[in-house]
């Protein structure tokens, strides 16, 4: 029995025919020539701006990459419009605002100062941090990391705890040790690991808090029983937002320097997921026992050796003396001034609630 083919559209007038290549995919300039030649009325003209833009704000707020909004601005006249509207901006999710350090470019640039301006937190913080480690302005990267953190966006309040911690853009004397243990309970509160962890080795240390091994362990157990139950969860569901991985500005930033190595004398964190480079010579700590590695903060020092460092960790005394290599406390190497006490006296309540 014969059959009647179907009348399709030629390849010569854009796209391929759906008989001959069922698989192939419409490109978006092909997608936009067959709705313009064989439909007369879009149908999106027909949908309320109010409708529309929900669409456009549930799609940022979801995206994964930048593409998704790109792909969408690219299906109607409408929805390009939309992309730029306030409310879309201002709910961008982290994908919808992730860049490659490799095609980092002015428009970038621009997209996300576009996004900071319509309060949007994500993107307070990671331009916060692109500004103070990568294009050296500290004030502006402060500002806008602090005006995330006044939004309760996490992130922002663990790295400027790191950077309190550190007396990270200035000299050893701007070291807040209280500053940074208030940030970092707050980060911790909201549930983050990583605070959590710097929280509790303050504790057990009595660094910037009164001593308080107890109390410590317990917010290094909580960490550890949060990470591993978001390790299974995350193994569940693949593509789970909840799953265990580093920010995405920590994965700029190693790749910005690895592209744009920092200053002579500057090093890196050597936990090989954070990125942060030293803002003045000596100003992370050495491992305390080789000394061959250092760290911004003990939540970095703590995820490197599990994954790493203690597979490799040799002690001073097991080093050949033909080296000449001591451990140096990089503090003293500043010279910026006296000793620092480290020490506080102060319970962690009393800190938080002053």
């Amino acid at each position: 029995m014969r059959t009647r083919r179907a009348n399709y559209p030629s390849s010569d007038e854009g796209f391929s025919s759906p008989v001959r290549q069922k698989r192939r995919l419409m490109s978006p300039e092909a997608f936009s020539l067959f709705v313009s030649k064989y439909v007369k009325d879009n149908p999106f003209d027909a949908l309320p701006e109010d409708l529309l833009i929900s669409i456009m704000v549930s799609l940022g707020s979801s995206a994964s990459s930048p593409l998704d909004l790109v792909n969408a601005k690219l299906a109607c006249k409408r929805f390009c419009s939309a992309a730029s509207h306030e409310k879309v901006l201002v709910h961008a999710s982290m994908g919808a605002l992730t860049v490659k350090a490799s095609k980092w470019s002015e428009e970038s640039h621009k997209f996300l100062r576009l996004c900071a301006e319509t309060g949007n937190p994500e993107a307070r913080y990671m331009l916060g941090m692109i500004q103070f480690y990568c294009l050296m302005n500290r004030v502006s990267g402060v500002a806008l990391m602090a005006e995330a953190a006044s939004a309760s966006h996490p992130w922002a309040l663990y790295s400027l705890g790191v950077i309190q911690f550190n007396g990270s853009g200035g000299s050893r004397k701007d070291k807040m040790l209280r500053a940074g243990v208030v940030l970092c309970a707050k980060a911790a509160a909201m549930g983050h690991i990583d605070a959590m962890r710097e929280l509790g080795h303050c504790l057990q240390d009595g660094y910037g808090v009164k001593k308080n091994v107890q109390e410590g362990r317990k917010f290094l157990l909580q960490a550890n029983a949060k990470e591993a139950i978001l390790c299974v969860y995350g193994k569940c569901r693949k593509n789970s937002r909840w799953s265990v991985k580093a920010h995405a500005i920590n994965t700029f930033l190693v790749e910005w320097f690895a592209l744009h190595p920092a200053a002579r004398g500057l090093r890196l964190c050597c936990y090989s997921k954070c990125g942060r480079p030293e803002t003045r010579r000596h100003e992370f700590r050495r491992c305390s026992a080789c000394g061959s590695v250092n760290y911004c903060s003990r939540a970095c020092q703590a995820l490197d050796w599990k994954t790493k460092h203690r597979y490799n960790c040799t002690p001073v005394e097991n080093w050949d003396e033909r080296q000449g290599l001591e451990i140096v406390d990089q503090d003293a190497m500043d010279g910026d001034g006296d000793a620092l006490d480290e020490h506080d006296d102060a319970d962690l309540d009393d800190i938080v609630n002053s």
